[in-house]
């Protein structure tokens, strides 16, 4: 399954994740804006993760100043992921 989410307070304005069959693994992902270099290495580290662990490494990560980073973002997108699934 692919979901889109748009992002909020960062460089990159969406997030495209795609989950396995199995609903708690994470396939690809992909960024839209944002720094391209550091974008691919977190896609690259998060392929093949598990949802769960994914959520609490990356959640609160903050960017400079900002209240929110691209990993936060991920975190909040999988976590409505994982709502929509739970529904």
């Amino acid at each position: 399954m692919t979901y889109t989410y748009k992002t909020q307070g960062t460089c990159s304005k969406m997030i495209t994740i795609e989950i396995d069959d199995d609903g708690q693994t994470i396939k690809n992902v992909s960024y839209t804006g944002g720094c391209n270099g550091n974008l691919k290495g977190i896609a690259a580290l998060v392929k093949g993760r598990k949802i769960d662990e994914v959520k609490n490494t990356l959640a609160g990560i903050k960017c400079g100043i900002k209240q929110t980073s691209c990993p936060d973002q991920l975190a909040k997108a999988l976590d409505e992921i994982e709502k929509q699934n739970n529904q």
